[in-house]
């Protein structure tokens, strides 16, 4: 599970078994979990965080997308 970046609280990271998936990332603070959809930036799921937090988190990942991308690829490309 490696991590992308982190902000404030906030980890956002791949699972390595989601290769065949479309690019996303997942976001952790505590016991709380979302994944995110990074083209276009929207929600996938989410466990714990309010809708106020959500709606921080898909700002970070639309500002962040671009270096996600490159993340990913980096990540999933052999």
């Amino acid at each position: 599970m490696p991590t992308v970046f982190r902000s404030g609280p906030y980890r956002f990271f791949f699972f390595s078994a989601d290769r065949g998936e479309p690019v996303h990332v997942h976001v952790a603070r505590d016991a709380c979990h979302a994944k995110f959809w990074v083209d276009p930036p929207r929600l996938d799921s989410s466990t714990g965080f309010g809708r106020k937090e959500l709606g921080i988190l898909e700002s970070l990942v639309s500002q962040q997308a671009d270096m996600l991308r490159r993340a990913w690829n980096d990540h999933f490309t052999d």
